[in-house]
């Protein structure tokens, strides 16, 4: 038995019915690498079986402590079954992209069952008419409760879950897992007073550890290696409201060497600053379609691991935060990245001095009671109506492998994150990179974003700028971007038309020949902006139930 820390037991804290606060992803598999070129559903369950011991959150449940008068506790599941777990659905004819975005968030929306592991996967079957995708590929929608795993862990439990190669053995190491008795409520309570007696101890512990670290902030303040700016404050938008139950999912795939070769624009800027600036110009489009766009800009939280390397594969959260203004008030492409990457650098300045570990230890030692309380007043009261936000968004950069894995023999072609939600917080993004793509995927409200094409068209629109705009002061030509936010109505183009999280980077309209040549940058001209879904395999069979 082990106890949640702080900032696991806050994810905890937080759920509600209108606020499952678990993430995940959609995932695509393509199983003509398979044996036989087909995956059945009991094979799932079997490769799943043989590789739980891998991961120690596959089965493990939480137990909560009466009254909420302490942290809860991760147990080994006496009563785990791995069939409740996985499930098996299929898409209705003509099986698209929209389709299987609606489907995927259908099952993410629906809280876990926080008395077993929590966490499910679904196998979704009928994918049928997605370009760049084989005929009889199959997507899997993951969730795992946040209180078992940030991003980086995530990675770790993918791994669990994957093979490098398609025909790999299973594990040589032998399966020793235990299932363990559940405490009575009275062992719980006993365990919650000797741990708040103890509590002021480790505080003081804490505060003694951090103190060093907030008078090197004072004086990185004084000396001005940083500042504290208006700018950090994020005014009010559509997006930072109570929340619904229903949520939107979507996301456009980028190449890689696209990315880099924007970082031109701006000398030092790392590859999350682009992402950002390209957040930062697609919600910008999309208030300005709204007529909804402040004069201030918006600002994102963006995750910061602070896990170390023996704490690979360990459950929980390791992760600090910092706030990143997107420059949403800034129309020239270029401008808006320059001014990303000085606020995120400042940002960066300001969470060293402080230390990002020393802000992930002050959540440990909050008083539970108080923590749940909390929650549960914000939520009841509507707060998130009423105060002004602490950030417009979340945008959390997950690496992933920069190789082919499998799963059951069958090729994953692309991975899309998913993201919880809370009042207050209505759209996140996840950049999660695989091979030589990027993916900038985001889950909204749907009442909030009931178009999440046309969002994730402003996505495309405001990568293309950056990658056209880098490419013009490559070649020298000083062209200066134009501001070209579509209206709502374009959300309506046929889904034909459109290209998934899965396949190539949306092409444009149709041009003369001598304009397009023109036009078109160097990774187009040379096919670089191919992602792995998008690559031409035989016709796979279809998996079979």
């Amino acid at each position: 038995m082990r106890q949640l820390q702080g900032m696991d037991a806050s994810f905890v804290a937080l759920e509600t019915r209108n606020s499952p606060m678990h993430i995940g992803s959609l995932l695509i598999y393509n199983p003509r690498t398979a044996p036989g070129g087909f995956v059945r559903f009991k094979d799932v369950l079997s490769f799943f079986e043989s590789r739980m011991q891998l991961s120690r959150t596959m089965r493990q449940r939480l137990v909560k402590v009466p009254f909420d008068l302490d942290y809860p506790y991760w147990i080994e599941d006496p009563d785990f079954d791995l069939e409740y777990h996985v499930r098996h659905v299929a898409l209705p004819k003509p099986g698209d992209w929209r389709q299987l975005c609606i489907q995927a968030a259908r099952v993410f929306a629906r809280p876990l069952d926080l008395t077993r592991p929590p966490w499910e996967f679904t196998l979704i079957e009928g994918l049928d008419n997605i370009p760049g995708i084989d005929p009889g590929c199959y997507a899997m929608v993951t969730k795992v409760h946040h209180s078992a795993i940030d991003g980086m862990s995530g990675v770790d439990l993918m791994e669990a879950l994957h093979t490098l190669t398609a025909d790999a053995p299973p594990p040589s190491q032998p399966d020793t897992w235990k299932p363990e008795r559940i405490p009575t409520n009275a062992e719980l309570l006993g365990k919650s007073y000797f741990n708040a007696v103890t509590n002021p101890m480790k505080q003081l512990e804490v505060a003694a550890k951090a103190a060093p670290g907030l008078a090197k902030a004072i004086k990185g303040l004084a000396a001005k290696e940083f500042k504290v700016s208006g700018e950090m404050l994020a005014p009010r938008t559509r997006f930072n409201k109570v929340i619904s139950t229903a949520r939107v999912v979507e996301g456009r795939s980028v190449p890689l060497a696209d990315i880099k070769a924007i970082r031109a624009l701006d000398p030092g800027c790392k590859v999350n600053d682009v992402f950002l600036a390209i957040i930062g110009g697609a919600m910008r489009k999309y208030l300005l379609a709204k007529d909804d766009l402040p004069d201030k800009t918006l600002t994102a939280m963006a995750p910061i691991s602070v896990r170390s390397d023996t704490e690979r594969g360990d459950m929980g959260n390791q992760v600090a935060a910092m706030i990143a203004p997107l420059g949403t008030h800034l129309a020239d492409p270029a401008q808006r990245l320059a001014y990303v990457h000085s606020q995120t650098t400042n940002s960066k300045a300001m969470t060293d001095a402080i230390g990002a570990r020393n802000m992930t230890e002050m959540s440990k030692v909050s008083p539970a009671l108080f923590m749940a309380l909390g929650a549960q007043l914000y939520t009841r009261l509507g707060l998130a109506n009423r105060v002004g936000p602490p950030f417009t968004t979340v945008v959390t950069n997950v690496p992933g492998p920069p190789v082919p894995i499998y799963s059951c023999g069958a090729q994953l072609e692309s991975m899309m994150g998913l993201l919880c939600l809370n009042d207050g917080l209505g759209l996140g993004h996840v950049v999660q990179s695989y091979c030589e793509e990027a993916t900038i995927a985001f889950t909204a409200c749907r009442e909030i974003m009931p178009d999440p094409e046309f969002y994730a068209q402003c996505i495309q629109d405001s990568f293309e700028e950056l990658r056209d705009a880098a490419a013009a002061a490559l070649a020298g030509t000083g062209v200066q971007a134009k501001d070209t936010a579509r209206p709502v109505k374009s959300a309506t183009r046929k889904p034909a038309k459109r290209k998934p999280a899965a396949a190539t980077a949306t092409k444009r309209a149709k041009a003369p020949a001598k304009k397009a040549a023109a036009k078109k940058s160097p990774a187009k001209r040379t096919g670089s902006n191919k992602t792995p879904a998008a690559r031409k395999a035989p016709t796979a069979k279809k998996a079979k139930p």
